[in-house]
């Protein structure tokens, strides 16, 4: 997870710099008008209900007027010209890769050449084969993305999907990878956003099954809810593909498909929404037998051979490895053990495990009698594991690692040997080495200790009142683990300080890690947020008058809820596309539904008493002086509805009695970070790093 996601514009920061007294000291207006709802016999005020309609042409003059207002603060902060230079300089990097596969001795990945707006398609024969690019959409304007690819199982054909401005909603194409032809197979509605793609291919590579919203009527916008497995014959009209698995399974499905080697067997894992554990399915012929129930709390899995493996949590917090048949023979393969159990990947005559603990992360080789072979030999601190590329019976495997100052690096694995060989890694654009990390722990208001990283340059010691930015995110069994810094580089060369804590409702110690940031328990990612603040205070590294905090999507929630329960602690606040208003969340917005999982439902009264207690919008308190605040959304956004934001940049403005500023900035042709072009990522961190520059007083080069 980048530390700045994905989804703002560039802004030519610094090209019309004017002094602030020139810059209109006060936003646009934001007027009340009655509306409420009423739920458990509680009276909940909506005032600002009205612009949760971007048709009305009030809300589009609203709209234009706080982009107009947001620009001119932001034009007139005197350090962006230089922060945008820097930032610019240390994102053109060496050419990077991603999401490495292995298909049939072929290795798929993506590729990007800084500053191409999207990354390319890429195959080559592994281990030793010519890279050639398979799919390249950088002819356009840069808002065409792909979204996920799926090769079929000896490599030859290619499924690949592509979303317009941010939106997320794939359209399926597939490719002749010999020939490098796009075939006339074009499949829209391949789900993106509400509910994930998927696609596994037939045994004979004659179709594949995927997953699809149900097609709309002609002319009408297709509604993202009841997603179906349906199977499509290579060549025939999409129209007549046929629904094969879920139909009826739940409005919020979502699916994962895994098939076996040779795709002579498919498994699925079915969720229902977002947050809770999956059901696992296996097809025999053309019967699907339901082999595990939620009950045993699956997150993920991987065919090892012909068995499938998955990841149980149940009665193991930290994780335990079952294989499972079609018949719903269980058999327990890695009993839980030190390290919370993220993946398993098959390699050689057995399989790798991915494993963490806090912000530490590593791999296990283990043979096929679940004995450990052996750890594998990456740093043992500061490193992510970015992804694994095996294949059964193949002894070299591909292990995509990065860490806080390493950028993204690619390593052979040899299971036999052990030997760990690099073959491929980026070249930044600055000397990362300088960088140093440190370790301190928060204490939570529960007791519980809550894991803080803190990087700076070498020599940058505590002072008490360093400029510091503290991001988390607190949701959804996302951990936080180390990534590349990258342009965030700038921050930390002029003496500032970055934080990273890991909160609960991530994964990063297991399932109980994530269950008690969950639904009632919601509050506790709040206060563990608080304390990794506070941490920051007590080990000097940063007072309040120094401390920003930054968090996006659940991590925008995250934002909006701390700087209400605590506007005294933090000086300045970047939340982008955020949850704000967790009462209308549900029930008014596509995604709300899929999330009920992870928040629970406000139709339950206790769940919404704690839901309404910690509610950012409902929860902004009239004259009270809150910390400055720059919020961005895209109005495509299929996750958070872009109304979240407007609401709340409102009720701040109205609220706020400090002179510090309310900023909203809405990108009219982007979503919620997924495929946005290079210059929106690297806008997006020119403006973060401004915004915080300017309020937290970093010295200026």
């Amino acid at each position: 997870m980048h530390l700045f996601p994905r989804c703002l514009p560039v802004l030519a920061l610094g090209a019309a710099v004017a002094a602030h007294a020139a810059v209109a000291s006060k936003p646009p207006a934001s007027p009340a008008h009655p509306a409420s709802s009423s739920l458990h016999g509680t009276t909940v005020d909506d005032p600002y209900r009205w612009l949760e309609n971007p048709q009305d042409p009030a809300v589009q003059a609203w709209i234009k007027a706080q982009n107009e207002h947001t620009d001119a603060v932001l034009a007139a902060m005197p350090d962006g010209k230089a922060m945008n230079a820097r930032v610019q300089q240390l994102a053109i990097t060496s050419t990077t890769r991603s999401s490495p596969e292995l298909a049939g001795g072929t290795l798929f990945y993506m590729q990007e050449t800084p500053p191409q707006p999207q990354p390319q398609l890429m195959a080559q024969a592994w281990p030793g084969g010519k890279a050639r690019v398979l799919v390249d959409l950088n002819a356009g304007d840069g808002n065409t993305a792909i979204t996920g690819y799926w090769p079929s199982p000896s490599g030859r054909y290619l499924a690949y999907g592509t979303a317009e401005g941010g939106s997320e909603l794939t359209t399926l194409h597939v490719l002749d990878v010999a020939t490098g032809k796009v075939m006339g197979d074009a499949l829209p509605y391949a789900g993106g956003g509400t509910t994930p793609q998927g696609v596994a291919w037939d045994a004979d590579e004659h179709g594949f099954t995927y997953v699809r919203f149900p097609l709309p009527p002609a002319g009408d916008e297709v509604r993202q809810f009841d997603a179906t497995l349906v199977h499509h014959a290579l060549g025939q009209d999409g129209a007549g593909d046929s629904v094969v698995f879920g139909q009826g399974y739940s409005k919020v499905a979502e699916y994962r498909l895994l098939s076996s080697p040779g795709a002579t067997q498919l498994a699925v894992l079915a969720n229902i929404g977002d947050g809770g554990p999956a059901e696992v399915y296996l097809r025999e012929g053309t019967h699907w037998n339901k082999v595990l129930g939620a009950d045993a709390n699956v997150r993920s899995a991987a065919w090892v051979g012909q068995r499938l493996f998955v990841t149980s949590f149940a009665d193991a917090p930290r994780g335990k490895l079952l294989a499972v048949d079609a018949q719903g023979h269980v058999a327990t393969v890695l009993a839980q053990r030190a390290g919370a159990l993220q993946d398993v990947v098959p390699i050689a005559e057995g399989f790798l495990v991915t494993r963490s603990w806090g912000p530490d992360g590593w791999v296990e080789q283990y043979d096929q009698r679940g004995s450990l072979v052996r750890r594998l030999p990456l740093p043992q601190q500061g490193i992510g594991i970015e992804g694994i590329a095996g294949e059964q019976g193949q002894r070299h495997a591909l292990i995509a690692y990065g860490g806080w100052t390493l950028p993204a690096r690619w390593a052979d694995y040899d299971a036999k040997t052990g030997n760990l060989h690099t073959v491929f890694q980026v070249t930044p654009a600055a000397d990362y080495g300088k960088v140093e990390m440190h370790r301190i722990d928060g204490v939570s208001k529960d007791g519980t200790k809550i894991p803080v990283t803190v990087l700076s340059l070498r020599g940058i010691t505590p002072n008490g009142r360093r400029p510091a930015i503290l991001y988390s995110y607190g949701g959804f069994d996302i951990p936080i683990v180390p990534h590349f810094i990258g342009p965030e580089l700038a921050w930390l060369e002029r003496g500032g300080v970055l934080a990273f804590a890991n909160i609960r409702g991530g994964n990063e110690d297991g399932q109980d890690w994530h269950a008690q940031g969950q639904k009632l328990h919601k509050q506790n990612v709040f206060d563990d947020f608080h304390a990794a603040a506070l941490a920051l205070f007590d080990t000097h590294w940063t007072d309040r008058e120094h401390l920003g905090i930054l968090g996006g999507s659940n991590g925008g929630l995250l934002m909006g809820a701390s700087l209400v329960q605590h506007p005294g602690d933090y000086r300045a606040v970047v939340s982008m596309v955020g949850i704000y208003d967790m009462i209308r969340h549900e029930t008014d917005f596509a995604n709300g539904a899929y999330n009920v999982s992870e928040y629970g439902s406000v139709s339950d009264p206790a769940q919404f008493k704690a839901t309404l207690a910690y509610s950012p919008l409902q929860n902004v308190k009239p004259r009270t002086a809150y910390p400055a605040v720059l919020m961005t959304t895209g109005a495509n956004d299929p996750r958070v509805a872009p109304w979240q934001s407007r609401k709340f940049t409102a009720a701040l403005q109205n609220a706020t009695t400090s002179d510090q500023p309310i900023l909203l900035l809405t990108r009219m042709n982007a979503g919620h970070g997924i495929g946005a072009p290079f210059s929106q990522r690297v806008g997006n961190t020119a403006i973060m790093l401004t915004f915080f520059a300017q309020e937290l007083g970093l010295p200026q080069q």
